[in-house]
């Protein structure tokens, strides 16, 4: 247990390991106010994990979801969100990251717009990282950051910096090294809780605000759970509500039909919503992935933004934004630039173009990318098309957008390749193997990878089994072949470390998790709660 010099207030403890900063950051107030928002939301936030494993069940029984009846009137209805604050005004390229010392000063310098501070899938939740990232995201709010970090100088410049978006963990995750009342603390409201008491203040002293991402969400039920978080939360300071504001990533096949419905259900607090592509996916396989061939997705590298249920989903997104007056930021280019190869940079960034210049000509307002490398290509396409505007909210699009439109996976083609497969489980056991050692945004095969794309790798694996896919080198998907395939793909990446660098790392670890992510009857509903037991706290 933690020795602080604070002693915790009744029923709350701190279990986790001693690590550098915890006494700054669990102080008294700061452990009350977050014992106070888990006593009032946790009991609710676990009815909504019950209701989302019932929808499920009931979604697979039919074999499709649709628009809500019950909301009909929400999404009739002739409202807007409030007016963006100014350092929310213009998006038009955002940059994705842990929050990281080092990530912190390249993202708030690399000239974004705004810096999505993450503390959900690429920052793995070791309680030092955990800690860290509070530690990390006050200093820059304070511009005291100027250190050596492995030999290089690591300083904040005068003059603008990238707005911080704060993204807290999912609903669905929970925080093992707090507990309160013998039970582990809501993961989510430990993230925000600790950011907004530490920095609200300052960040309206300082003409910001206190703004988030919010992950995972799956209703407008949920998004509502957060609306009266983020009320209590600024009562409890003295702050006006619509002092938070807060963009919600559309990752979930259910939150698709409910994009009106979250918009409304945050109230003063809602900004914009965001294509979250890759857990889409993930979301998409894990909601029908026993409702038969329909619904089995071809390779995911093949999956592009132009097949037709993801460009329904992307029209619904910017039509529905700019219809009620919020932001539509676009998708994650995950592509890393290449300092040794020019041609492989050249075409990366031809990628990349190509991707945002799509996503400019669709109405999206800003988009996403993962490398500070990345944000002049950015910057250079949504200049192109927004000129002096800071964005595109009164470009307004009237699409009629149907269920079936939204849940025709097969638009996306019937790509299922050995060499998919093969790459497939060789993310996965890389980026699992860095993610228990406490790495959750790791650069593989020249791809920022995280949580998100981790999952979709494993549900695609999942699924081809559990349906027998055929590959196109005739050979059946099973699940002696999948054991045979991973355990060919960590021999070579074996011989590619050598023994001494294989030893250091968590590969048996991660290749007995692999294997229970993928070989089991069962489906996990998310990765990192069978492999949070697992995680080196280092």
């Amino acid at each position: 247990m933690t020795k602080s010099a604070v002693t915790p207030p009744p029923g709350v403890r701190v279990a986790g390991p001693p690590v550098a900063g915890v006494e700054e950051v669990l102080t008294g107030p700061a452990l009350a106010f977050i014992a106070e928002l888990h006593r009032r939301f946790a009991p609710v936030r676990n009815e909504l994990m019950t209701a989302r494993a019932v929808r499920r069940e009931k979604i697979a029984a039919e074999g499709r979801c649709d628009f809500l009846p019950e909301t009909a009137g929400v999404r009739a209805g002739d409202w807007r969100v409030p007016p963006p604050p100014a350092d929310l005004t213009d998006r038009r390229v955002e940059i994705t990251g842990p929050a990281e010392r080092k990530m912190t000063v390249n993202a708030l310098r690399s000239g974004a717009k705004v810096w999505l501070a993450d503390f959900e899938d690429s920052l793995a939740p070791r309680w030092s990282n955990v800690i860290a990232g509070q530690i990390n995201l006050s200093a820059a709010i304070a511009r005291d950051i100027d250190e050596e970090i492995d030999g290089k100088r690591y300083r904040l410049p005068e003059g603008p910096l990238a707005t911080i978006v704060m993204r807290p963990r999912g609903w669905h995750l929970d925080e093992r090294n707090l507990e309160i009342d013998g039970e582990p603390a809501v993961a989510a409201l430990v993230d925000f809780g600790l950011y907004f008491l530490r920095n609200a203040q300052i960040l309206l002293e300082r003409d910001s605000g206190p703004y988030f991402y919010l992950p995972k969400l799956e209703s407008h039920r949920e998004a509502a759970l957060w609306n009266e978080v983020f009320l209590a939360a600024q009562a409890a300071l003295g702050l006006p509500a619509g002092t938070v504001r807060a963009t919600v990533l559309i990752e979930t096949i259910t939150a698709a039909f409910e994009m009106d419905e979250i918009l409304h259900a945050l109230g003063p607090h809602a900004a914009g919503l965001n294509a979250g592509r890759w857990d889409y996916l993930f979301s998409i396989v894990k909601t029908f992935r026993d409702v038969g061939p329909a619904f089995v997705l071809p390779d995911r590298n093949t999956v592009t933004m132009t097949a037709g249920f993801m460009r329904a989903y992307t029209d619904l997104l910017v039509a529905t934004c700019h219809r009620r007056g919020a932001h539509a930021i676009g998708g994650m280019s995950a592509f890393i630039p290449s300092r040794r190869d020019p041609e492989a940079n050249r075409i990366t960034l031809d990628h990349v173009r190509t991707d945002k210049r799509r996503e400019a000509g669709d109405g999206f307002d800003g988009s996403w990318v993962a490398h500070p490398g990345l944000v002049p290509v950015c910057h250079e396409v949504f200049d192109e098309t927004l000129g002096d505007r800071p964005h595109q909210l009164g470009l307004r699009r009237e699409v009629q957008i149907t269920a079936d439109q939204l849940l025709d996976v097969r638009s996306a083609g019937d790509r299922f390749t050995r060499a998919g497969l093969d790459n497939a489980a060789d993310v996965l056991l890389r980026y699992l193997a860095a993610w228990l050692g406490g790495s959750g945004a790791v650069g593989i095969h020249n791809l920022m990878e995280d949580v998100a794309t981790a999952e979709i790798c494993r549900s695609q694996l999942w699924q081809w089994r559990h349906n027998a896919v055929r590959l196109d080198d005739g050979v059946t998907v099973t699940a002696q072949m999948l054991t045979h395939a991973l355990d060919e793909r960590l021999a070579v990446i074996r011989e590619e470390l050598g023994e001494a660098a294989y030893a250091l790392g968590h590969w048996t670890s991660a290749r007995e998790l692999v294997g229970r992510l993928v070989l089991s009857d069962d489906y996990a509903d998310f990765l990192t709660q069978l492999a949070y037991p697992l995680l080196d706290e280092g």
